[in-house]
């Protein structure tokens, strides 16, 4: 079967955050096309993960004085800044994902695209499981998403780039993920309530390794490694009418708003 490939480009926070949950809770595991989805971030956005309490993580008052948008993710994890990034989301069920068959396989196997491209960018790309040998370092909370390490994030050189999370609803997965284009993480922290310490040492970006290519090149080569690690096509795609009108209710019900993006409370 092939995949979609939906291109909504840059957006602002809470129509992106609408997207991923329409795109989600649209998709029937029985009869819809698996897709992924390619966008950014215009004007740059702190998205919160699903179960954070804002006011105990983020430094509100900064936001609000730099009108910073701030998001609720339907995923896990900590705060992520997202500004000069490339994002995927990826739904699909899990009898579309070969030789699935727990969570972590999973994992594995929608990252596997990720590995593809950044080697094909001639960088030393590896899952970070398969870089410590000691593995219950890996998974620790952190309020912010790019200060830990999970199993499948991507490693460069021993540095980490973007970050992915996923979310199951019954036999639907959903995973998106970010690839910095530039490295903002240190831009990001100041957002914070508690400080933290240079992170320029543990995360990286694509223009700290040399990487200096169009968007549009970008993308063309990240559709090209997901179509041949996921051995499928991926078939130029828009927004349904039903998945259109899903994400403008929630943009009105749940992102546009305050209650649900810093307290999680839907209206």
């Amino acid at each position: 079967m092939n995949w979609r490939l939906i291109d909504t480009g840059p957006l602002p926070g809470p129509e992106n955050m609408a997207v991923d949950e329409a795109l989600l809770t649209c998709f029937n595991p029985d009869s819809s096309v698996p897709l992924l989805r390619l966008y950014g971030w215009q004007p740059p956005a702190l998205s919160l993960g699903r179960f954070q309490d804002a006011a105990a993580v983020l430094d509100l008052y900064r936001c609000r004085a730099d009108q910073l948008q701030v998001v609720r993710r339907i995923t896990g994890g900590g705060a992520i800044y997202h500004a000069e990034e490339l994002t995927y989301a990826i739904v699909c069920s899990p009898h579309h994902l070969p030789h699935a068959a727990t969570v972590k396989d999973s994992f594995r196997i929608l990252t596997a695209f990720l590995l593809r491209f950044y080697r094909g960018l001639g960088l030393n790309a590896a899952y970070a499981v398969d870089l410590t040998p000691d593995s219950s370092r890996l998974g620790e909370r952190t309020p912010f998403c790019f200060a830990g390490k999970e199993s499948f994030d991507i490693m460069l050189d021993g540095r980490k780039i973007g970050g992915n999370a996923q979310r199951r609803l019954k036999n639907v997965i959903f995973q998106h993920g970010s690839i910095p284009l530039r490295n903002m993480v240190n831009e990001g922290v100041t957002y914070l309530k508690e400080s933290h310490a240079d992170l320029n040492d543990a995360v990286t970006a694509l223009a700290d390794n040399g990487v200096a290519v169009r968007e549009d090149e970008l993308k063309e080569s990240l559709s090209k490694a997901f179509s041949t690690a996921m051995t499928t096509e991926l078939a130029p795609s828009v927004l349904t009418e039903e998945e259109r009108e899903t994400a403008d209710n929630l943009i009105c019900s749940r992102y546009g708003v305050d209650a649900w993006n810093l307290f999680g409370e839907a209206l």
